[in-house]
């Protein structure tokens, strides 16, 4: 059985997810919607995608379509979603389910009513070198005491991935902070417990912090530093140094390294090397076999109650 997809959003990510989806047998991505249509059937043209349209409401009508990946911006992540759901389709909705907790509750509730499979697209619990670590974790070969975490961008102005015009405004603790808070519980395997954060100046313009510092407690003890900047003039992105009990490892997106800088093979980790693709073999699977994903709404959830709490103490 081909899985019938459209994907919204046809920006950065969401080519990231068209050339993941190439890779994956019996999956067919057949509409796509964007807010610019030039942009939107250029890109379909590119893939072969037949079914072009600004309007998600006129995709979910399609009757043979099984399933919608969400790349649009922020604050439509939950509503959209919602009315996947409400659709009968599966939904795989990128990072950050919501901007707010009610919303991903409601995403939650949702799920758990209609059975269709929802997943958030927290990519670091598939990247080969966090996975590396999770099962070492999972085999009782290291416990992790300690997360140093650097998610830096030099973004004064609205650009996305690609250096384009974005038309809404990202967000240090609800998009970038969800990854580490999200994996840091994943990786030390145990809830966190306490929270604490601070930010620097609101952007005039932007009307956002533009630099964060977050620290983390888990249940077992183990903590998390994350610092947070759009201010910062390269390297850009995200890297995370794992201290733990047996040793230590340097992640950097895909690839995995020692605490002395020693590459190590992750190729054997898992069937691609892409984060993204592997994100998507996992949802799709999770629709073949009826199941709940890695990154379901339900696992995710208490991420996004603690990025809630952050909000009210920086708020307070």
């Amino acid at each position: 059985m081909t899985i019938k997809v459209a994907l919204a959003g046809a920006g950065a990510f969401g080519i990231k997810h068209l050339d993941g989806i190439k890779n994956i047998p019996d999956v067919e991505v057949i509409s796509v919607i964007g807010r610019d249509l030039a942009k939107t059937q250029e890109v379909a043209d590119k893939y072969g995608i037949q079914h072009v349209t600004d309007d998600l409401d006129e995709a979910l009508k399609i009757q043979e379509l099984d399933a919608v990946i969400l790349c649009t911006p922020t604050q439509m992540h939950a509503s959209q979603s919602i009315a996947c759901l409400k659709a009968g389709k599966h939904v795989q909705v990128e990072i950050p389910l919501c901007d707010e907790l009610k919303a991903g509750l409601e995403v939650a509730r949702l799920a758990n009513e209609t059975g269709k499979v929802a997943m958030v697209g927290h990519t670091r619990r598939f990247n080969p070198s966090h996975q590396y670590v999770h099962n070492m974790v999972l085999a009782g070969e290291i416990n992790i005491q300690q997360m140093d975490v650097q998610t830096y961008f030099f973004r004064r102005t609205n650009t996305n991935a690609l250096g384009q015009a974005r038309s809404w405004t990202d967000h240090l603790l609800w998009h970038h902070a969800a990854h580490t808070v999200d994996l840091f519980a994943y990786q030390a395997n145990s809830p966190i417990v306490k929270a604490n954060a601070v930010q620097g100046p609101i952007h005039p313009v932007l009307g956002i912090a533009m630099d964060m510092s977050i620290q983390l407690q888990a249940a077992n003890g183990a903590i998390c530093t994350l610092s947070l900047s759009f201010n910062n003039d390269g390297p850009l992105g995200t890297y995370f140094r794992y201290i733990g009990d047996t040793g230590t490892y340097i992640a950097r997106y895909d690839d995995l390294f020692t605490g002395k800088e020693e590459q190590i093979d992750v190729s054997q980790v898992a069937v691609s090397m892409n984060g993204i693709e592997l994100q998507d073999r996992e949802f799709f699977a999770a629709i073949r076999e009826g199941r709940e994903p890695n990154s379901s709404v339900q696992k995710v959830l208490p991420c996004y109650q603690v990025l809630h709490d952050l909000e009210q103490q920086l708020n307070g």
